[in-house]
């Protein structure tokens, strides 16, 4: 996913995002690595730790939603919410990697190799060192959980088609997606029936393909229970358009700075501006309506309270459009040591990806070892997790607070020393970490 860009002439070009139309400008490409993207991209990483520390640790993982209204707080509801933009940005700047990998100097058919390549691993990955990693099992009847990595891996395998076109077209196709994939929504016939456990009908083949595609849920590998279990949490559809959306966006890299800037901004205004306006009108893009609470501040949570799975259009916009903003501010503000700080781990995402399910795991299990808890929950799958939610399980959210950031701190050396290693080395397999 680097962003060096070699001095070769590009010819950049960028899709139309909401009204806005632009030119396409030849300048010449940057030489250095996008202290901006590594920047955003670090943050993302180190608050998805945030979310996945709190499966772990707090206590009430197992009783209700945290963005559920009647049960939540106003702290829980946040710390929840902020995560959401982690998997959007993790995926749409994935494709923009893609983008600046080819204005660096590979061919299309070099960067295809190398995203099929890529996207095969990733999907090795997340029913291996992933799978592990959230479970400390090897009990396979449950396979795993398709999860943002195994996303990522087969939009890959898609965009190293996508790319023989047009980069407008590859970001026409993109953007498609988001908004139409809830027209999906309205037609009750491709609601696929979700495997319900022992004892009830295991779905069919159409409606398991149906659940890759587009709807969240568990279902037996096979066509009779007991076979392997898997669970789509990460269906592919609109994620593979997210993908194909930021190879375009990554066309904006080739153009002059403060050029790029006023796009970024205009960009990212227009993204969530149309989220406020559509969630005002709250008629499409949205499976959940938003009404009033018992005060202000849980109206504006219910107005914020979006569908990540599979994510709307208007979660996409709530997530991506600020996010954009923020690589405009980041062009000006990507220096300091704070900004150095989370930029090592914007160089190494999938590296650090892999190591903070192991930290927050295993941060988990010695706290509860340590206060007396009850442990055996934290070496099995997600089935008996939800089938037999332990009692007596977790910590207040101080603690979780405190693990995340203990847990940030104890990865920064390691992520320090391999980015160090990928910036010196130019081995093969270290584009695949």
């Amino acid at each position: 996913m680097s962003e060096n860009v070699s001095p070769r002439t590009v010819t950049p070009e960028i899709i139309p995002q909401a009204s806005t139309s632009i030119q396409q400008e030849p300048v010449k490409p940057a030489r250095k690595r996008i202290d901006s993207v590594d920047l955003l991209r670090g943050i993302i990483m180190v608050v998805m730790m945030l979310d996945h520390t709190r499966d772990y640790i707090h206590y009430a993982v197992f009783q209700f939603d945290p963005l559920d209204l009647t049960k939540t707080n106003t702290a829980l509801f946040l710390t929840r919410w902020i995560t959401h933009y982690c998997a959007p940005l993790f995926v749409f700047l994935a494709g923009t990697g893609a983008y600046l990998q080819f204005a660096r100097g590979k061919t299309k058919s070099e960067l295809s190799r190398f995203l099929v390549t890529r996207g095969l691993w990733l999907i090795v990955l997340e029913f291996t060192a992933v799978r592990i990693a959230v479970t400390f099992n090897f009990d396979y009847t449950f396979l795993g959980m398709m999860q943002v990595i195994w996303v990522i891996g087969v939009s890959m395998i898609v965009l190293a088609g996508l790319i023989h076109l047009p980069p407008v077209l590859v970001g026409v196709f993109g953007v498609a997606m988001i908004p139409y994939h809830n027209l999906f929504d309205y037609i009750p016939a491709l609601r696929a029936q979700g495997w319900q456990g022992p004892g009830s009908a295991v779905p069919s083949v159409a409606e398991k393909i149906w659940m890759i595609l587009h709807q969240p849920g568990l279902f037996p590998i096979g066509p009779h229970f007991p076979s392997p279990l898997v669970f789509v949490l990460y269906p592919l559809i609109p994620w593979i358009g997210v993908m194909a959306a930021g190879y375009a966006f990554g066309a904006l890299y080739q153009q002059d700075s403060q050029v790029r800037r006023k796009r970024l901004l205009t960009i990212g205004g227009l993204a969530t501006l149309l989220f406020i306006v559509i969630r005002a009108i709250d008629k499409y893009g949205e499976p959940l309506k938003w009404a009033r609470q018992k005060n202000a501040v849980f109206t504006v949570f219910s107005f914020l309270n979006t569908t990540k799975y599979p994510p709307s259009l208007l979660f996409l916009l709530m997530t991506i459009g600020p996010a954009i903003v923020m690589l405009a501010w980041f062009e000006v503000a990507s220096r300091g040591s704070i900004s150095r700080f989370f930029i090592t781990f914007g160089r190494v995402p999938l590296f650090f990806y892999l190591l903070q399910w192991l930290t927050a795991h295993s941060i988990a299990i010695l706290l509860h070892l340590a206060f007396g808890k009850p442990v055996r929950w934290l070496f099995q799958t997600p089935v008996s997790w939800f089938s037999n939610p332990p009692q007596g399980n977790g910590f207040n959210l101080a603690v979780v607070y405190a693990s995340w950031i203990a847990g940030v701190l104890l990865l920064y050396p390691l992520c320090q020393w391999f980015a160090a290693l990928k910036q010196r080395r130019k081995d093969w397999w270290l584009s695949y970490l």
